[in-house]
């Protein structure tokens, strides 16, 4: 069935852009007892245009499942101790969910050609703007990289690392989102356009000194080569190699940084900062648990019991020990069947052959 086209006189590719770029702006958004962040804003303003373009397509078994995770998540909250911070997050689950339905309704009228291209582009700007609010940052910090947590446009400061956020707030998440970015560009390296897309997603990712992130990039790519031939192997890793080459070129001359001096350190550091906190982090939220096995803490609850217990207000940095101490056992059985099942209904329509990896 041919995809039905928007009756709007915004062109369909700049809707897609749009759209997938304000995900990427989540440091921005405006705080209303929550953070409304740029795409919920331009979701609800473009249904109020479009309210009659809009359909919607049966629902996936994940889906159903998803929608389940989050009921039992939120009926947790029943629970808590800080009944305000539960609340809080449930109406952000109902936005994020009506959002979700919203833009998948509004993808389903385009082709995949069109998903890919509007991708594509939106890839591209938000690495490109995101190196742009670095090299800034740096400058405005005068090449300087002392202090802790010392944020700079497009920088922050960690511990004598000038990490880079872009349009995002915080390291680790930038190279989340980049994710998607990586492995679009990864598995379509055909046109000039993908292949710069994909060198600025390894930049990029690589000046956020993210040792998780990079560990789940170098993840990607191994699973990548291991399902392509020899040949397609090859031609990947001579151009991943002369991709970081001119990174490092550009880091050492032209930015006076030794960014495999620093990656090396980063990683070295592993042994002696526990993660960065995260171990303790992870003890903390499996003592939560523990102390309420089936419901857990309540929704959203982590960030306050860490304060009070801990005098901090970090959250886990581990989605599953997230769920699992805020929700109990009867918000992590249905996240894991969700998780569970996505990776089946990939392999039982063959995803990963069908979306262009063997190009």
């Amino acid at each position: 069935m041919e995809p039905n086209k928007l009756s709007t006189s915004v062109p369909s590719n700049l809707t897609l852009i749009l759209m997938f770029l304000m995900v990427t702006l989540a440091n921005y958004g405006l705080y209303i007892g929550f953070a409304l962040k740029p795409y919920m804003i331009f979701l609800f303003v473009f249904i109020m245009f479009h309210l009659s373009s809009l359909y919607f397509q049966r629902v996936h078994l994940f889906e159903i499942i998803m929608v389940m995770f989050y009921i039992m998540y939120v009926f947790s909250g029943a629970f808590a101790l800080y009944p305000g911070s539960s609340f809080r997050i449930m109406v952000g689950i109902i936005i994020y969910l009506t959002c979700y339905f919203i833009m998948k309704s509004i993808i389903l009228h385009f082709s995949s050609k069109q998903v890919e291209k509007g991708l594509s582009y939106a890839g591209i700007i938000f690495n490109l703007a995101s190196i742009v609010l670095y090299i800034i940052g740096l400058n405005k910090l005068g090449f300087t990289f002392q202090g802790e947590r010392i944020v700079e446009l497009g920088v922050m400061v960690d511990r004598t690392y000038p990490r880079l956020i872009g349009l995002l707030e915080d390291p680790n998440f930038f190279v989340f989102y980049n994710t998607i970015f990586f492995a679009y560009f990864l598995c379509n390296t055909h046109g000039l356009r993908n292949k710069v897309g994909l060198g600025l997603c390894i930049i990029t990712s690589l000046l956020t000194f993210s040792r998780g992130g990079l560990l789940a990039l170098f993840i990607i790519l191994l699973i990548y080569l291991l399902m392509n031939k020899p040949v397609k192997q090859a031609r990947m890793l001579f151009s991943l190699i002369a991709s970081t080459s001119i990174l490092f070129y550009i880091t050492v001359f032209h930015l006076n940084l030794n960014l495999w001096g620093m990656i090396d350190a980063r990683f070295e550091d592993f042994s002696t900062d526990g993660g960065s906190g995260r171990f303790e982090l992870w003890e903390r939220a499996w003592e939560f648990f523990n102390s309420s096995i089936v419901v857990g803490i309540g929704a959203f609850n982590f960030s306050d019991y860490n304060e009070f217990y801990f005098n901090d207000d970090l959250s886990v940095h581990n989605t599953f020990l997230d769920i699992l101490s805020e929700s109990g056992l009867l918000g992590i059985l249905p996240f894991t069947l969700f998780v569970v099942v996505v990776f089946v209904q990939m392999l039982q329509y063959q995803v990963y052959r069908k979306n262009l990896i063997y190009y």
